[in-house]
């Protein structure tokens, strides 16, 4: 069996994506949890990848520690579809989740992902309005042309829709105000059985990252009320 390893379910990001990925699939893997921000944390992160950051693949002699990477990795050693089948729709997937994967980052720095609070609607810079209406010119896109089989953005749950999950959870926990078809996708991401017991682990962590904490009012905070 597999072994992700990963970081603090609710402040890790790039953690969500290939754990969400692999649940979705109903691939069995064991999970090793090493926490952000402690003395400790890159001396354990390195004992398992040279990069010495998370998530790491470990699979028998094999390991991998890049997102994109291991969700291929999981599509061609387990044979699920981590891709949409058809051509363009394939080509335009792997486009957005390497636009996710460099870009975007007037919204991921001024909006950390935190799903342990919920703060108020807000102006929050030209930098995530741009990030924002861009995020929902890709969702339109790709429902529009590709949608019919479901509600994620190629219809069936894929690698894209990994690699985007923990944008859908900054818009969710910022309050960003969207229209009805990017907010549509937005809650589909976040009902996601998969989705759900991750966010319900995280509210159960007692660590906090203090350079992802917002220094602002929040209107909820789920793990005081968890």
């Amino acid at each position: 069996m597999p072994t992700l390893v990963i970081a603090n379910k609710c402040y890790s990001s790039w953690s969500l994506r290939p754990w969400l990925l692999m649940k979705q699939f109903g691939i069995a893997f064991d999970e090793i949890l090493i926490p952000l921000d402690l003395p400790d944390t890159k001396a354990k992160v390195l004992r398992h990848s040279p990069a010495g950051k998370v998530p790491i693949l470990i699979d028998g002699d094999v390991t991998v520690w890049e997102t994109i990477a291991i969700m291929e990795y999981v599509g061609e050693t387990y044979h699920v579809p981590v891709w949409p089948a058809d051509r363009e729709a394939r080509a335009m997937a792997r486009s957005v989740a390497a636009e996710m994967h460099a870009g975007f980052s007037g919204l991921r720095s001024a909006c950390p992902m935190n799903l342990g609070k919920k703060f108020s609607r807000k102006d929050r810079s030209e930098a995530v309005a741009r990030d924002v209406t861009r995020f929902s010119e890709i969702v339109h896109q790709a429902r529009e042309r590709f949608g019919a089989g479901g509600p994620f953005l190629f219809g069936a749950f894929t690698a894209a829709d990994a690699m985007y999950a923990p944008l859908a959870t900054r818009l969710d926990t910022y309050s960003i105000a969207l229209d009805a078809t990017t907010r549509a996708y937005v809650d589909a991401i976040l009902a996601l059985p998969a989705f759900q017991e991750w966010r319900a682990a995280a509210m159960t962590e007692e660590w906090v990252v203090a350079a992802d904490e917002v220094d602002e009012e929040e209107i909820e905070n789920y793990r005081k009320a968890a």
